[in-house]
C-alpha cells in the first residue's frame, strides 16, 4: 500500500525542517564573516551569552587630546536556560562556576553589524585552570555585540576617571574535534 501523495509531501517537509534546525543549533549565524571561523577540525561546543560592562578609563593620548582607554571587561556567562555559569574578566578571562578557566587571545575582529557595539572577535583560548565545563576550549568567538563602546573624547579634569559601559555578546566555545 503506498502513501498518500498529502502524507508523503508532509513528511518531506518535516525532514527539511528537522535538518535546518539542526544545522542552525550546530553552527553559528550566518552573518558571521570568514576570517572570524574558528579551524576546521574545531567544533563548537557551546553557545554562553554574556550581560555587562566595558570598563574604560580617561587617560592622556600622544596627540596630547584625551581619550577613553579600554581597561577590562566584566560580565556574567549564562545558560541557554538564563541561568548564571560563569563569569568573564580582564585578561581576557572566562571562568566556569566549576572552576574551570580559559584565557584567550585576539586573533581576529571584525565591525559588529550594530551600530554603536564592540567589534566581534575570534580568540584563541587556553586553559589556566582545572578540569571542567571551560578546560577543553580552544577558540572563542564574541558575537551579536550590543554596545560596550566609550563615548569619544574626555577632558583633562576627568584624567583617571572610570566608565562602564554596558553590553551584551555571544561567545561560541569551540574544541578540538
Amino acid at each position: 500500500m503506498s502513501m498518500p501523495s498529502k502524507v508523503m509531501s508532509f513528511l518531506l517537509t518535516a525532514l527539511v525542517l528537522a535538518l535546518f534546525v539542526a544545522g542552525c543549533a550546530s553552527a553559528p549565524s550566518v552573518d558571521v564573516p570568514e576570517k572570524l571561523q574558528p579551524g576546521s577540525s574545531e567544533t563548537l561546543a557551546m553557545i554562553v551569552p554574556a550581560k555587562g560592562v566595558q570598563i574604560y578609563e580617561c587617560r592622556a593620548a600622544k596627540d596630547g587630546a584625551y581619550d577613553w582607554a579600554f581597561i577590562a571587561p566584566e560580565a556574567e556567562l549564562f545558560d541557554a536556560g538564563g541561568k548564571k555559569i560563569g563569569k568573564h574578566y580582564a585578561g581576557p578571562h572566562w571562568e566556569s562556576a566549576d572552576g574551570s578557566k580559559i584565557a584567550g587571545a585576539t586573533k581576529e575582529r571584525a565591525d559588529a553589524l550594530a551600530a554603536n557595539a564592540i567589534p566581534w572577535l575570534l580568540l584563541s583560548a587556553k586553559s589556566v585552570g582545572p578540569q571542567g565545563a571551560f578546560a577543553n576550549v580552544t577558540s572563542v568567538q564574541r558575537l551579536h555585540t550590543v554596545g560596550g563602546v566609550a563615548p569619544k573624547g574626555c577632558f583633562a579634569t576627568e584624567a583617571g576617571t572610570r566608565l562602564r559601559v554596558g553590553y551584551t555578546a555571544d561567545y561560541y566555545f569551540y574544541t578540538w574535534d
